[in-house]
């Protein structure tokens, strides 16, 4: 893979008053969605926020089969976003990326409303 776009940074995918994706994240939500047999036409990621954790608040991330009524529903490219009312009133703003380093993978919230979060990076507040 070529240096240069192997080192390009992520870029955000959604306007900034609602959820963003980076390509990164995207790419990788696309694979498990494979791997998981869930349909993009019908199903998707859904993002939600739980009481719990270290800081009070945690992150939820997981495939549903389809919207709820009264989810938001953010779409890029082929794939969709599920977050409930609730949820959305802590994740409005928040970019969604995925880090691969030699310590660690996974997804990252980068959440601007966060005040306080704790070193596992799943839990906030």
């Amino acid at each position: 893979m070529d240096q240069a776009v192997k080192d390009k940074p992520a870029v955000p995918t959604a306007p900034a008053n609602g959820i963003q994706v980076t390509d990164n994240a995207l790419k990788r939500i696309r694979s498990a969605m494979v791997k998981e047999n869930v349909s993009p036409e019908q199903g998707g990621l859904r993002l939600g926020v739980q009481g719990g954790g270290c800081s009070g608040l945690s992150y939820n991330i997981r495939f549903d089969t389809q919207p709820r009524e009264r989810d938001r529903v953010f779409q890029f490219g082929d794939v969709r976003v599920f977050v409930d009312p609730k949820s959305f009133i802590y994740l409005h703003g928040m970019i969604l990326d995925y880090n691969e380093t030699l310590m660690q993978q996974g997804f990252v919230f980068k959440n601007p409303n966060s005040t306080k979060s704790c070193g596992c990076g799943s839990s906030f507040s």
